[in-house]
Protein backbone atom coordinates (compact mmCIF):
# COMPACT_ATOMS: atom_id res chain seq x y z
CA UNK A 1 0.00 0.00 0.00
CA UNK A 2 1.62 3.20 -0.78
CA UNK A 3 2.11 5.51 2.12
CA UNK A 4 0.55 8.95 2.60
CA UNK A 5 2.35 12.19 1.72
CA UNK A 6 3.93 13.75 4.44
CA UNK A 7 4.23 17.60 4.44
CA UNK A 8 6.91 19.10 2.71
CA UNK A 9 6.99 16.30 0.04
CA UNK A 10 7.71 16.92 -3.26
CA UNK A 11 4.42 15.12 -5.54
CA UNK A 12 5.73 13.16 -8.41
CA UNK A 13 6.18 15.05 -11.48
CA UNK A 14 4.46 14.05 -14.88
CA UNK A 15 6.81 12.12 -17.07
CA UNK A 16 9.39 14.71 -19.47
CA UNK A 17 7.91 14.69 -23.01
CA UNK A 18 10.75 13.19 -25.26
CA UNK A 19 11.68 15.25 -28.02
CA UNK A 20 10.54 14.06 -31.73
CA UNK A 21 13.89 13.47 -32.79
CA UNK A 22 15.10 11.97 -29.91
CA UNK A 23 12.46 9.61 -29.51
CA UNK A 24 13.52 8.32 -33.25
CA UNK A 25 17.10 8.08 -32.76
CA UNK A 26 16.32 6.00 -29.49
CA UNK A 27 13.55 3.95 -31.80
CA UNK A 28 16.40 3.28 -34.38
CA UNK A 29 19.16 2.07 -31.66
CA UNK A 30 16.60 -0.47 -30.29
CA UNK A 31 15.00 -1.79 -33.82
CA UNK A 32 17.95 -4.18 -34.34
CA UNK A 33 17.66 -5.91 -30.88
CA UNK A 34 15.25 -8.67 -30.15
CA UNK A 35 12.83 -8.83 -27.28
CA UNK A 36 15.20 -11.05 -25.66
CA UNK A 37 18.29 -8.68 -25.77
CA UNK A 38 15.84 -6.23 -24.28
CA UNK A 39 15.31 -7.80 -21.68
CA UNK A 40 19.09 -8.95 -20.94
CA UNK A 41 19.77 -5.28 -21.22
CA UNK A 42 17.13 -4.72 -18.82
CA UNK A 43 18.32 -6.45 -16.40
CA UNK A 44 21.85 -5.44 -16.78
CA UNK A 45 20.98 -2.05 -16.60
CA UNK A 46 18.73 -2.57 -12.58
CA UNK A 47 21.42 -3.87 -11.47
CA UNK A 48 22.09 -7.60 -9.92
CA UNK A 49 19.73 -7.48 -6.76
CA UNK A 50 16.65 -6.45 -8.67
CA UNK A 51 17.41 -8.46 -11.58
CA UNK A 52 17.62 -11.92 -9.09
CA UNK A 53 14.27 -11.08 -7.78
CA UNK A 54 12.17 -10.48 -11.43
CA UNK A 55 14.64 -13.89 -12.29
CA UNK A 56 13.09 -16.16 -9.15
CA UNK A 57 9.96 -15.35 -10.79
CA UNK A 58 10.69 -16.52 -14.42
CA UNK A 59 10.01 -19.85 -16.07
CA UNK A 60 13.34 -21.38 -16.62
CA UNK A 61 13.36 -21.34 -20.29
CA UNK A 62 12.83 -18.05 -19.46
CA UNK A 63 15.72 -17.37 -17.52
CA UNK A 64 17.66 -19.57 -19.75
CA UNK A 65 16.77 -17.57 -22.99
CA UNK A 66 17.47 -14.38 -21.20
CA UNK A 67 21.07 -15.59 -19.85
CA UNK A 68 22.08 -16.55 -23.13
CA UNK A 69 21.27 -13.13 -24.76
CA UNK A 70 22.87 -11.43 -21.86
CA UNK A 71 26.23 -13.52 -22.75
CA UNK A 72 26.35 -12.47 -25.94
CA UNK A 73 25.61 -9.14 -25.33
CA UNK A 74 28.89 -7.60 -25.19
CA UNK A 75 29.70 -3.89 -25.06
CA UNK A 76 26.21 -2.17 -25.23
CA UNK A 77 26.38 1.86 -25.82
CA UNK A 78 24.88 4.28 -23.54
CA UNK A 79 22.67 5.41 -25.86
CA UNK A 80 20.85 1.73 -26.87
CA UNK A 81 20.93 1.31 -22.75
CA UNK A 82 18.84 4.64 -22.47
CA UNK A 83 16.36 3.62 -25.57
CA UNK A 84 15.21 0.50 -24.20
CA UNK A 85 14.59 1.76 -21.14
CA UNK A 86 13.02 4.82 -22.32
CA UNK A 87 10.90 2.21 -24.65
CA UNK A 88 10.11 -0.15 -21.85
CA UNK A 89 9.09 3.21 -19.30
CA UNK A 90 6.92 4.48 -22.15
CA UNK A 91 5.17 1.15 -22.68
CA UNK A 92 4.34 1.21 -19.14
CA UNK A 93 3.64 4.18 -18.48
CA UNK A 94 0.37 4.88 -16.76
CA UNK A 95 -0.48 7.16 -13.57
CA UNK A 96 -2.24 4.53 -11.46
CA UNK A 97 -0.21 1.49 -11.57
CA UNK A 98 -1.44 -1.97 -13.13
CA UNK A 99 -3.94 -4.58 -11.60
CA UNK A 100 -3.26 -8.40 -12.73
CA UNK A 101 -6.01 -10.38 -12.17
CA UNK A 102 -7.71 -13.36 -13.30
CA UNK A 103 -10.48 -10.96 -15.68
CA UNK A 104 -7.98 -8.79 -17.14
CA UNK A 105 -6.25 -11.41 -18.24
CA UNK A 106 -8.70 -13.34 -20.24
CA UNK A 107 -9.80 -9.91 -22.00
CA UNK A 108 -6.46 -9.64 -23.11
CA UNK A 109 -5.90 -12.96 -24.29
CA UNK A 110 -9.21 -12.81 -26.10
CA UNK A 111 -7.86 -9.86 -28.24
CA UNK A 112 -5.21 -11.69 -29.34
CA UNK A 113 -5.91 -15.15 -29.20
CA UNK A 114 -8.92 -17.58 -30.93
CA UNK A 115 -11.78 -18.86 -28.51
CA UNK A 116 -10.17 -22.21 -28.06
CA UNK A 117 -6.84 -21.11 -27.37
CA UNK A 118 -7.53 -18.77 -24.56
CA UNK A 119 -9.80 -21.61 -22.86
CA UNK A 120 -6.90 -23.73 -22.54
CA UNK A 121 -4.40 -21.14 -21.21
CA UNK A 122 -7.36 -20.06 -18.58
CA UNK A 123 -7.40 -23.31 -17.67
CA UNK A 124 -4.17 -24.04 -17.29
CA UNK A 125 -4.23 -21.33 -15.08
CA UNK A 126 -7.54 -21.88 -12.59
CA UNK A 127 -6.61 -25.20 -11.65
CA UNK A 128 -7.52 -27.53 -10.62
CA UNK A 129 -4.35 -27.48 -8.50
CA UNK A 130 -1.96 -24.57 -10.79
CA UNK A 131 0.37 -25.45 -13.22
CA UNK A 132 3.60 -25.58 -11.09
CA UNK A 133 3.22 -29.33 -10.69
CA UNK A 134 3.76 -30.58 -14.45
CA UNK A 135 6.63 -27.77 -14.61
CA UNK A 136 8.56 -29.35 -11.79
CA UNK A 137 7.47 -32.78 -13.69
CA UNK A 138 9.12 -31.65 -16.84
CA UNK A 139 12.09 -30.35 -14.67
CA UNK A 140 13.01 -33.53 -13.63
CA UNK A 141 15.65 -35.49 -14.79
CA UNK A 142 15.30 -37.87 -17.14
CA UNK A 143 16.08 -40.74 -15.55
CA UNK A 144 14.33 -40.52 -12.63
CA UNK A 145 11.45 -39.79 -13.94
CA UNK A 146 11.64 -42.68 -16.52
CA UNK A 147 12.45 -45.06 -13.42
CA UNK A 148 9.09 -43.26 -11.54
CA UNK A 149 7.05 -44.00 -14.76
CA UNK A 150 8.73 -47.68 -15.48
CA UNK A 151 6.07 -49.83 -13.51
CA UNK A 152 2.78 -47.89 -14.78
CA UNK A 153 0.71 -49.05 -17.24
CA UNK A 154 1.27 -47.95 -20.95
CA UNK A 155 -2.47 -46.26 -21.10
CA UNK A 156 -0.91 -43.98 -17.43
CA UNK A 157 2.50 -43.17 -18.68
CA UNK A 158 1.01 -41.63 -21.71
CA UNK A 159 -1.66 -39.31 -20.21
CA UNK A 160 1.85 -38.64 -18.31
CA UNK A 161 3.87 -37.36 -20.64
CA UNK A 162 1.51 -35.79 -22.81
CA UNK A 163 1.78 -32.96 -20.75
CA UNK A 164 5.46 -32.44 -20.52
CA UNK A 165 7.26 -30.56 -22.67
CA UNK A 166 8.04 -32.75 -25.97
CA UNK A 167 11.90 -32.47 -25.65
CA UNK A 168 12.15 -33.66 -22.12
CA UNK A 169 9.01 -36.67 -23.57
CA UNK A 170 11.97 -37.19 -26.34
CA UNK A 171 14.72 -38.10 -23.96
CA UNK A 172 12.60 -39.91 -21.03
CA UNK A 173 11.08 -42.34 -23.82
CA UNK A 174 14.83 -43.71 -25.35
CA UNK A 175 15.36 -45.06 -21.66
CA UNK A 176 12.22 -47.57 -21.89
CA UNK A 177 12.50 -50.64 -23.65
CA UNK A 178 11.25 -49.83 -27.55
CA UNK A 179 8.17 -51.91 -27.48
CA UNK A 180 6.98 -50.67 -24.20
CA UNK A 181 8.03 -46.69 -25.85
CA UNK A 182 6.38 -47.38 -28.96
CA UNK A 183 3.14 -48.80 -27.29
CA UNK A 184 3.23 -45.36 -25.41
CA UNK A 185 3.18 -43.16 -28.25
CA UNK A 186 0.70 -45.15 -29.72
CA UNK A 187 -2.09 -44.41 -26.87
CA UNK A 188 -0.72 -40.99 -27.19
CA UNK A 189 -1.45 -41.08 -30.68
CA UNK A 190 -5.20 -42.09 -30.05
CA UNK A 191 -5.92 -40.12 -26.41
CA UNK A 192 -9.10 -38.96 -26.28
CA UNK A 193 -9.79 -36.19 -23.31
CA UNK A 194 -8.94 -36.47 -20.10
CA UNK A 195 -12.25 -35.82 -17.47
CA UNK A 196 -11.31 -33.10 -15.29
CA UNK A 197 -12.38 -36.27 -12.32
CA UNK A 198 -9.66 -38.56 -13.90
CA UNK A 199 -7.32 -35.52 -13.92
CA UNK A 200 -7.81 -34.30 -10.58
CA UNK A 201 -7.55 -38.00 -9.07
CA UNK A 202 -4.07 -38.35 -10.94
CA UNK A 203 -2.80 -35.62 -9.63
CA UNK A 204 -3.76 -36.19 -5.88
CA UNK A 205 -1.82 -39.35 -6.76
CA UNK A 206 1.29 -37.67 -8.33
CA UNK A 207 1.79 -34.75 -5.98
CA UNK A 208 1.48 -37.30 -2.84
CA UNK A 209 4.11 -40.06 -4.25
CA UNK A 210 6.29 -37.69 -6.16
CA UNK A 211 6.75 -33.82 -5.83
CA UNK A 212 4.40 -31.46 -4.70
CA UNK A 213 1.55 -29.28 -6.37
CA UNK A 214 0.32 -29.53 -9.97
CA UNK A 215 -2.04 -29.78 -12.91
CA UNK A 216 -3.29 -28.84 -15.99
CA UNK A 217 -5.41 -30.26 -18.96
CA UNK A 218 -4.76 -29.93 -22.77
CA UNK A 219 -6.53 -29.96 -25.77
CA UNK A 220 -3.18 -29.99 -28.48
CA UNK A 221 -3.14 -32.16 -31.26
CA UNK A 222 -1.91 -35.49 -30.16
CA UNK A 223 0.08 -36.41 -33.50
CA UNK A 224 1.73 -32.69 -33.56
CA UNK A 225 2.46 -33.47 -29.99
CA UNK A 226 4.27 -36.51 -31.37
CA UNK A 227 6.09 -35.20 -34.34
CA UNK A 228 7.93 -32.41 -31.63
CA UNK A 229 8.57 -35.34 -29.63
CA UNK A 230 10.25 -37.87 -33.05
CA UNK A 231 11.91 -34.29 -33.25
CA UNK A 232 13.88 -34.43 -30.40
CA UNK A 233 15.00 -37.72 -30.82
CA UNK A 234 18.57 -38.17 -31.72
CA UNK A 235 18.86 -40.23 -35.06
CA UNK A 236 19.05 -43.44 -34.09
CA UNK A 237 16.11 -43.47 -31.73
CA UNK A 238 13.70 -41.76 -33.83
CA UNK A 239 14.55 -44.03 -36.64
CA UNK A 240 14.07 -47.02 -34.73
CA UNK A 241 11.07 -46.07 -33.16
CA UNK A 242 9.79 -44.62 -36.52
CA UNK A 243 10.19 -48.35 -37.97
CA UNK A 244 8.34 -49.95 -34.68
CA UNK A 245 5.45 -47.24 -35.17
CA UNK A 246 5.04 -48.59 -38.80
CA UNK A 247 4.91 -51.82 -37.87
CA UNK A 248 2.14 -51.15 -35.40
CA UNK A 249 0.31 -48.54 -37.27
CA UNK A 250 1.39 -47.58 -41.19
CA UNK A 251 -1.43 -44.64 -41.14
CA UNK A 252 0.11 -43.23 -37.73
CA UNK A 253 3.84 -43.42 -39.09
CA UNK A 254 2.58 -41.61 -42.01
CA UNK A 255 0.23 -38.57 -40.28
CA UNK A 256 3.64 -38.23 -37.74
CA UNK A 257 5.94 -38.39 -40.59
CA UNK A 258 3.92 -35.37 -42.56
CA UNK A 259 3.98 -32.88 -39.33
CA UNK A 260 7.99 -33.94 -38.53
CA UNK A 261 10.49 -31.25 -39.11
CA UNK A 262 13.85 -32.56 -38.83
CA UNK A 263 17.27 -31.51 -40.20
CA UNK A 264 17.42 -33.38 -43.00
CA UNK A 265 13.86 -31.91 -44.03
CA UNK A 266 15.33 -28.47 -44.50
CA UNK A 267 15.96 -29.61 -48.36
CA UNK A 268 11.85 -29.64 -48.65
CA UNK A 269 12.28 -25.30 -48.64
CA UNK A 270 12.25 -23.69 -51.51
CA UNK A 271 15.09 -21.49 -52.72
CA UNK A 272 13.42 -18.33 -51.79
CA UNK A 273 12.44 -19.79 -48.45
CA UNK A 274 15.73 -21.07 -47.95
CA UNK A 275 17.33 -17.48 -48.58
CA UNK A 276 15.12 -15.93 -46.11
CA UNK A 277 16.41 -18.96 -43.75
CA UNK A 278 20.21 -18.15 -44.18
CA UNK A 279 19.36 -14.56 -44.12
CA UNK A 280 17.93 -14.24 -40.84
CA UNK A 281 20.71 -16.60 -39.29
CA UNK A 282 22.95 -14.61 -40.33
CA UNK A 283 21.18 -11.88 -38.09
CA UNK A 284 20.88 -13.62 -35.27
CA UNK A 285 24.02 -13.66 -33.53
CA UNK A 286 23.20 -17.14 -31.45
CA UNK A 287 21.76 -18.68 -34.26
CA UNK A 288 24.44 -17.86 -36.63
CA UNK A 289 27.00 -19.22 -33.56
CA UNK A 290 25.08 -22.52 -34.03
CA UNK A 291 25.72 -22.93 -37.65
CA UNK A 292 29.29 -24.10 -38.36
CA UNK A 293 28.58 -27.18 -35.55
CA UNK A 294 24.94 -28.18 -36.77
CA UNK A 295 26.44 -28.44 -40.43
CA UNK A 296 29.68 -30.42 -39.13
CA UNK A 297 26.78 -33.13 -38.99
CA UNK A 298 24.93 -32.43 -42.19
CA UNK A 299 24.72 -34.36 -45.22
CA UNK A 300 26.74 -32.66 -47.96
CA UNK A 301 23.56 -31.87 -49.83
CA UNK A 302 22.13 -29.92 -47.14
CA UNK A 303 25.44 -28.09 -46.06
CA UNK A 304 25.56 -27.36 -50.16
CA UNK A 305 21.45 -25.20 -49.68
CA UNK A 306 23.21 -23.67 -47.02
CA UNK A 307 26.65 -22.67 -48.89
CA UNK A 308 24.31 -21.76 -52.32
CA UNK A 309 22.37 -19.00 -50.67
CA UNK A 310 25.82 -17.22 -49.10
CA UNK A 311 28.44 -15.22 -51.32
CA UNK A 312 31.91 -17.24 -52.02
CA UNK A 313 33.21 -15.61 -49.52
CA UNK A 314 30.85 -15.88 -46.35
CA UNK A 315 30.53 -19.40 -48.01
CA UNK A 316 34.31 -19.83 -47.69
CA UNK A 317 34.59 -18.76 -43.90
CA UNK A 318 31.50 -21.01 -43.07
CA UNK A 319 33.68 -23.81 -44.35
CA UNK A 320 36.82 -22.79 -42.83
CA UNK A 321 34.67 -22.78 -39.41
CA UNK A 322 33.46 -25.78 -40.32
CA UNK A 323 36.78 -27.50 -40.86
CA UNK A 324 38.17 -25.46 -38.15
CA UNK A 325 35.77 -27.18 -35.20
CA UNK A 326 38.10 -30.72 -35.58
CA UNK A 327 35.93 -34.13 -34.47
CA UNK A 328 32.93 -33.13 -32.87
CA UNK A 329 30.45 -35.47 -30.74
CA UNK A 330 27.44 -36.17 -32.79
CA UNK A 331 24.77 -35.58 -30.08
CA UNK A 332 26.61 -31.44 -29.77
CA UNK A 333 26.13 -31.36 -33.71
CA UNK A 334 22.71 -32.43 -33.17
CA UNK A 335 22.01 -30.42 -30.36
CA UNK A 336 22.99 -27.48 -32.48
CA UNK A 337 20.67 -28.56 -35.34
CA UNK A 338 18.00 -28.68 -33.22
CA UNK A 339 18.85 -25.23 -32.46
CA UNK A 340 18.61 -23.74 -35.83
CA UNK A 341 15.18 -26.24 -36.54
CA UNK A 342 13.65 -24.55 -33.85
CA UNK A 343 15.30 -20.85 -35.38
CA UNK A 344 13.85 -22.33 -38.59
CA UNK A 345 10.33 -23.15 -37.39
CA UNK A 346 9.64 -19.51 -35.35
CA UNK A 347 10.46 -17.86 -38.99
CA UNK A 348 7.21 -20.19 -39.83
CA UNK A 349 4.94 -19.18 -37.18
CA UNK A 350 5.74 -15.83 -38.39
CA UNK A 351 4.93 -15.93 -41.56
CA UNK A 352 7.86 -15.78 -43.26
CA UNK A 353 8.78 -19.09 -44.40
CA UNK A 354 6.64 -22.32 -45.60
CA UNK A 355 7.11 -25.48 -43.96
CA UNK A 356 4.18 -27.41 -45.31
CA UNK A 357 5.09 -31.01 -46.47
CA UNK A 358 3.55 -30.70 -49.93
CA UNK A 359 6.62 -28.52 -50.81
CA UNK A 360 8.57 -31.75 -50.11
CA UNK A 361 6.69 -32.36 -53.90
CA UNK A 362 9.02 -30.29 -56.19
CA UNK A 363 12.32 -30.98 -54.37
CA UNK A 364 15.34 -31.15 -57.45
CA UNK A 365 17.33 -33.66 -58.37
CA UNK A 366 20.33 -33.23 -59.26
Amino acid sequence: MMAENTEGAVPPSDPVPVPPAVAAEEARAADSLTGKQKAAILMLAIGQERSSAILKALQEDEVRDISIAMSSLGVVKAETVEAVCHEFSRSSNVSDGLVGGLETTEEYLRRALPAEEVEKIMEDIRGPSGRNVWTKMGNMPETALANYLRGEQPQTVAVILSYIAPSHVARVLTLFPEDFATDIIVRMLHMTPVSRDVLESLETTLRRELISAFGRSTKRDSYAFVAEVYNNFDRKTEASLTERLGERNVDDMEKVNKLKFTFDDIKRLTPDDMMTVVAAINRDGEAKSKMPLALKGANPNIRKLFFDCMSKRSSGILADEISGLGSVRMRDAETAQMSLITFIKDLANDGEIDLSPSSGDDEIIE
